[in-house]
C-alpha cells in the first residue's frame, strides 16, 4: 500500500507545503507592511476615539520600542502587559517584538496570587499595566504586592515578593508613585536607543522567543507557553489566508488580546495582510461590537460561540447594518449548530470559518475554508493548516483508522518552544519526535475534516476560557475547613460549560456556599469561581480509589435539571 493510500485509511494528515513561510521576524514583517500600506487604516479603537494609518501606528510603535530600550531593557528580557483591549496593548505587541523583548500576556482577570505567580515564573523585569478594568483595580493590587514601590526610585524597584521586577509603566494620564507613564516612555528615545533599535532588526532571528502566554495546568499552576516570531507570525498569516484576507478587509475584534485569538488570529492576521484592526472597546459587549461593525463597515468579525449568541440575542430587539460582513472566525469552544446557521443568515457571515487549536500550537491547526460546504462548516473544525501535521492515536500510541476516536497530536512549525522554565512538563507534552499531545479527543473523516469529540483531560471550557479543574481544586485546598475538593464541568446554555465543585469538609466543620465564593473573590479569576457548590461526605470512587467525576457530573445534571448542549 502506498503512503498516500495509507494516510487515507489512517487518521493522519499533513497540510500543503507549497505556500511559502514568512521567514522573517515580526518587526521586519511590520516594517514591510507599513511601507506597502502606509496610508491605509491600521488601527481603530472606538472607545478611545483612535484612528491611525499604518504610518501613524508605526511611529508610535517605534517610539515605544526605543523608549523601552532607553529604560535599560535588553533583548530577551520579559515585559508583562496586564490590561484589557486598548491601543497601548497593540503598540506594545509590536514594540516589544522590534526591541527583541519577550512580551508576557497577563490575563486581565488575574488576581493577586495569579499575578504574583506569573511574574515570578518568567522573571518579568518590567510590567505595563492599566489602572483598572471592571472590578479589577490593577495598580492597587500591585501596590499590595510591592509596598516598596513608595520608597524606591522609579525604574529601580526592589521588591521582596517580585524580586526580578524593576520597572513599572502605567496607562493613562494620572500619576502614580513608582510608575512611569506609558506616553512618557514613548518620548524617552534618544539617538543611542534609536540606533540600537535599527541595528536589532538585522540581528533578531525568526526562531527567537517573542511571547509567553499562560495556560492553566492540569497539575495546578499555570504554564508559560513560549512562542517564537516564526510560530505566531506564520500562524496569523495562514489564518488570514484561509479567510481570503486582503488589505481591503476590516476586522472587528471583540476577543481579548491577551489570548492567541486576539493577538495572533486577529492582530497578526491583519498586519500580515495590511488589513485594519477595529476594537469596539476594552471588553466584549454585543451592542458595541455590532455598532463597530456598522460604523466601520467591517468585513470580518471574530468571537467565541457565547459572543455570537449574545450578538444574535441583541439583534432580536435592535437592528444594525451588518451587510459589510463577509467572514470571520468562531473558535474557542464547540459551536452549537443552530447558532452557526443563524450567523450565516442573520449576520451576513456566509464565509465565516471555524478554527481549532491551542495556545501551545500558536494556536491554529485546523480551520474551515470560506467555500467549504455548509454541512462541513457547521459540523467540523475544518481541515489541516499548511505545513502542519496531525495524527490521532489510541491509548497505545498507534494511529487510529479514519473515523475512529483518539487523542489528537500536532507537529510542525507552530509547536511552541516549550513551557518557560519547566522542562518536565514540556517533555510530558511534546514527545521526542516533536508531537504535541493536545489532550483532545478527535476524529478525522475520509476527506480530512476534523471533529473534536471530547477531552482526554478533564479541562472545562467556559465561554472560551480554558479552566483546568486541578488548578481550582488546589486553590480550594488552602481553605482551612476543606478536607478535599473535586471540580468538574456541567452543561450550560450560555457558556457551554460551568464549573461545579464538590467539597468534603474536615470533621466538625461547617461552611456555606457564600463563604466559599468569598474565599475566591480577589484571589482567582472570576471564571474559575465555581457556579455550583455542593457539600458531600464522600466522592464516588473505583475499587482502586480513583475518583469518578463522570458520576458526579451525571448526578449534578440530574439534580440541577440540566441537559447536554448539542454542538457541532
Amino acid at each position: 500500500m502506498t503512503s498516500q493510500a495509507l494516510s487515507q485509511t489512517l487518521s493522519y494528515v499533513k497540510g500543503e507545503t507549497v505556500s511559502a513561510f514568512l521567514d522573517m521576524t515580526i518587526g521586519n514583517m511590520f516594517d514591510e507592511t507599513v511601507a506597502r500600506y502606509q496610508n491605509r487604516d491600521a488601527l481603530v479603537v472606538c472607545d478611545q476615539n483612535i484612528r491611525w494609518t499604518y504610518s501613524e501606528f508605526a511611529e508610535k510603535v517605534n517610539n515605544l520600542a526605543a523608549g523601552l530600550i532607553s529604560l535599560g531593557l535588553n533583548v530577551g528580557d520579559r515585559v508583562g502587559i496586564w490590561a484589557p483591549n486598548c491601543a497601548e496593548w497593540v503598540i506594545t505587541q509590536y514594540a516589544t517584538a522590534k526591541a527583541g523583548l519577550i512580551q508576557v500576556n497577563i490575563n486581565p482577570a488575574y488576581r493577586l496570587s495569579e499575578l504574583e505567580y506569573a511574574l515570578n515564573k518568567v522573571e518579568c523585569k518590567a510590567l505595563i499595566t492599566a489602572e483598572r478594568f471592571k472590578s479589577s483595580a490593577y495598580i492597587e493590587m500591585i501596590e499590595k504586592l510591592v509596598p516598596e514601590i513608595t520608597t524606591c526610585d522609579v525604574g529601580k524597584l526592589v521588591a521582596k515578593t517580585l524580586p526580578h521586577l524593576t520597572t513599572l509603566i502605567r496607562l493613562g494620564t494620572d500619576k502614580t508613585v513608582g510608575f512611569y507613564n506609558f506616553d512618557d516612555v514613548m518620548t524617552m528615545k534618544d539617538e543611542a536607543s534609536v540606533t540600537k533599535l535599527n541595528a536589532l532588526q538585522a540581528i533578531l532571528k525568526p526562531s527567537d522567543a517573542i511571547n509567553i502566554q499562560f495556560t492553566s495546568g492540569t497539575t495546578g499552576a499555570p504554564k508559560g507557553a513560549t512562542l517564537t516570531h516564526h510560530n505566531i507570525l506564520n500562524n496569523g498569516y495562514f489564518v488570514g489566508e484561509a479567510m481570503k484576507f486582503t488589505e481591503q478587509d476590516r476586522l472587528c475584534i471583540p476577543v481579548p488580546l491577551y489570548h492567541c485569538f486576539g493577538m495572533v488570529m486577529a492582530s497578526l492576521t491583519c498586519v500580515t495582510h495590511g488589513s485594519c484592526m477595529v476594537f469596539p472597546g476594552e471588553g466584549f459587549d454585543p451592542a458595541s461590537a455590532l455598532q463597530a461593525v456598522e460604523d466601520e463597515k467591517c468585513t470580518a468579525l471574530h468571537g467565541v460561540p457565547t459572543m455570537f449568541i449574545a450578538e444574535l440575542d441583541h439583534l432580536r430587539n435592535t437592528s444594525y447594518d451588518l451587510s459589510s460582513l463577509r467572514t470571520g472566525i468562531m473558535a474557542g469552544a464547540s459551536c452549537p449548530i443552530e447558532v452557526m446557521k443563524q450567523v450565516f443568515s442573520k449576520m451576513h457571515m456566509t464565509e465565516v470559518t471555524i478554527a481549532y487549536g491551542m495556545t501551545e500550537t500558536s494556536p491554529v491547526s485546523f480551520q474551515s475554508s470560506t467555500d467549504d460546504p455548509l454541512e462541513k462548516r457547521v459540523s467540523t473544525v475544518g481541515r489541516i493548516h499548511p505545513h502542519v501535521e496531525v495524527k490521532i492515536i489510541d491509548e497505545n500510541g498507534e494511529i487510529t483508522k479514519r473515523g475512529v476516536k483518539g487523542e489528537l497530536c500536532t507537529r510542525g512549525y507552530s509547536v511552541m518552544k516549550g513551557y518557560w522554565g519547566d522542562e518536565v512538563r514540556t517533555k510530558e507534552t511534546i514527545d521526542k519526535d516533536g508531537w504535541m499531545h493536545t489532550g483532545d479527543l478527535a476524529t478525522l473523516d475520509d476527506e480530512g475534516y476534523c471533529n473534536i469529540v471530547g477531552r482526554v483531560k478533564d479541562m472545562v471550557i467556559r465561554g472560551g476560557e480554558n479552566v483546568y479543574p486541578r488548578e481550582v481544586e488546589e486553590y480550594f485546598y488552602r481553605h482551612p475547613k476543606i478536607q478535599d475538593a473535586q471540580v468538574f464541568g456541567v452543561p450550560d446554555e450560555k457558556y457551554g460549560e460551568e464549573l461545579c465543585i464538590w467539597i468534603c469538609l474536615k470533621s466538625g466543620q461547617e461552611a456555606t456556599e457564600e463563604e466559599m465564593r468569598d474565599f475566591c473573590k480577589g484571589q482567582i479569576a472570576h471564571y474559575k469561581i465555581p457556579r455550583y457548590i455542593y457539600f458531600v461526605e464522600t466522592f464516588p470512587m473505583t475499587v482502586t480509589g480513583k475518583i469518578q467525576k463522570f458520576i458526579m457530573r451525571d448526578e449534578m445534571i440530574e439534580r440541577l435539571g440540566l441537559s447536554e448542549i448539542k454542538t457541532a
